[in-house]
């Protein structure tokens, strides 16, 4: 496969410096350890035997809208961008839910410790261990203690939520087209809009889910055309969004959080 930039925008996402690692998770049996090192990925099963998704790899499209012309020379430059979609649906939305109100680098580092501390630990000879995010099963078992002392006492009531909710309705939700689970996991306590296009957009990698108004977003079409008066609140700036980038708006949106990433040093 070809494709020029890994984008590594999950906090699953561990790097030795020559690859990148990532612990993932599918239902109740299915675990899976990924290592991409250059274009080559290569795949342990650790548990069950479901195939895993695929890289999908995202281009810049030819530019819809004479004001994307300044937004498409940066992510040309970019290249060709590869992500791989979260095949969990609970982790996503609990990634989303970590993710809620605080800033990225903040966001991995819980994860990574709550994974570390509740996940199941997977060995790995000569290399870091890995840590699976932990069930929604799990997460109903952690007491308020659990919670407070690994930081994550502020997204207790989200995560509890949203485990019960998964646990009664996940099965009838992976029936749902993307676009309708968004509208569906807002009936979640602790599930606005934001973390249900989010979370939705990293288990489908349908980026015109994504809360294109969101703060990322708006940052890096800044930098990737300042000359443009993107506007400052979030409604006004996601309708020019839309706007300019018309029929491409998912390309536009992953390329544009892609350069983000790679600008930020995301692992």
């Amino acid at each position: 496969m070809s494709f020029d930039f890994l984008m590594t925008d999950h906090p699953g996402w561990q790097s030795d410096g020559l690859s990148h690692s990532r612990a993932l998770t599918s239902g109740r049996d299915s675990v899976w350890v990924v290592e991409i090192r250059g274009r080559e990925m290569s795949t342990v099963i650790v548990h069950g035997d479901q195939p895993l998704p695929g890289l999908e790899v995202f281009s810049p499209p030819a530019p819809a809208h004479p004001q994307a012309v300044l937004i498409h020379a940066p992510l040309m430059a970019l290249g060709s961008v590869a992500r791989l979609r979260n095949p969990s649906l609970w982790e996503a939305l609990a990634t989303a839910i970590i993710r809620q109100v605080i800033r990225a680098a903040q966001a991995r580092r819980l994860y990574r410790d709550f994974c570390r501390r509740f996940g199941d630990r997977i060995a790995r000879c000569d290399k870091t261990d890995l840590h699976a995010f932990p069930s929604a099963e799990r997460v109903l078992t952690l007491s308020d203690g659990d919670f407070t002392e690994s930081g994550m006492a502020f997204k207790r009531r989200a995560l509890r939520h949203a485990a019960r909710a998964f646990l009664t309705h996940g099965p009838a939700w992976l029936e749902l087209s993307p676009s309708v689970l968004v509208k569906e996991l807002q009936t979640v306590p602790g599930i606005g809009p934001w973390s249900a296009g989010a979370a939705v957009a990293d288990w489908s990698n349908d980026w015109s889910l994504y809360p294109y108004g969101d703060l990322a977003v708006r940052t890096w079409a800044r930098h990737a055309n300042p000359d443009h008066p993107w506007p400052a609140d979030e409604p006004a700036f996601a309708r020019e969004w839309r706007r300019v980038t018309r029929e491409h708006l998912a390309t536009y949106t992953l390329l544009t959080l892609a350069l983000g990433s790679r600008r930020s040093g995301a692992v």
